[in-house]
């Protein structure tokens, strides 16, 4: 479980994050949805750890960030949306870093080789398990983030971007992934830009206009949400997109007078 308490991040007089409250529950891919510039990026990096909240509170699987960092961070998987990653490492030796950093050979859950093996396995990355990260294609890079980022067994997942660098069998893939750890019990909190993503792969989506929740719920309650009387009337009609999340998102958050560009054009 990740639980966001009324957070609050100000750079001087600029708020870039004003009171947001939300929870992605266990067994639950929550999405994180808004345009550029609204909060998304400095909110996933306070509940990382990476940023420091002016106030509010942030809890992981139970654990205090600001009180019990280290408990709250071990019980966290994070996919940030670039791949840093040691390129002088094999993936197998960065992933055995990894577990180092987690302490999973001292956990009683089996031995690091074992569960190295599971995710390179899993992340269709066995055949390159000696080879050198600095030869990895992008999607690689990022499928061998997301085998650390669940290497230790994590009960609560953030990610940023997931599909980033990804070919569509890689996209596929993680897509299969994320649904699998989530029908184990796994919470997923994900920021994304890809609406058609957030519409196939997200149980409820909280979307950030201005630092602040402007609206929260399942697509289709979203989409209740921007409706407008006549829109209710004629689904299915032309010009009127009753299946997709792109115009619910753009009505949303004010970007629906993209229209007008046909008329300055």
């Amino acid at each position: 479980m990740i639980a966001i308490h009324d957070l609050v991040k100000r750079y001087g007089a600029f708020t870039a994050v004003d009171g947001i409250t939300l929870e992605a529950t266990a067994g639950e891919i929550h999405g994180f949805l808004g345009p550029n510039g609204a909060g998304k990026t400095t909110t996933i990096r306070m509940v990382a750890g990476l940023l420091q909240p002016t106030a509010g509170r942030i809890e992981v699987n139970g654990h205090d960030l600001a009180a019990e960092p280290e408990a709250a961070k071990r019980s966290l998987g994070f996919i940030p949306d670039r791949p840093f990653i040691y390129e002088k490492l094999t993936a197998g030796e960065f992933l055995r870093f990894h577990a180092g950093l987690y302490g999973i050979d001292g956990d009683g859950r089996g031995d690091t080789d074992v569960r190295v093996a599971e995710m390179l396995g899993l992340f269709e990355l066995t055949p390159w398990k000696d080879e050198l990260v600095e030869a990895f294609s992008h999607g690689m890079k990022q499928r061998l983030v997301m085998c650390a980022a669940f290497l230790h067994r994590p009960q609560a997942v953030l990610v940023d971007e997931p599909m980033v660098g990804l070919d569509p069998r890689g996209a596929k893939l993680i897509k299969q992934v994320f649904r699998t750890m989530a029908d184990r019990g796994v919470a997923i909190l994900m920021s994304t830009h890809t609406l058609e993503v957030a519409q196939e792969m997200c149980d409820r989506i909280s979307i950030i206009v201005k630092g602040q929740i402007i609206a929260r719920g399942t697509v289709d309650e979203l989409r209740k949400l921007a409706a407008s009387p006549g829109d209710a009337a004629t689904p299915g009609t032309p010009g009127h997109d009753d299946t997709q999340l792109t115009a619910v998102f753009l009505k949303l958050t004010g970007g629906s007078g993209l229209q007008e560009i046909d008329e300055i054009v």
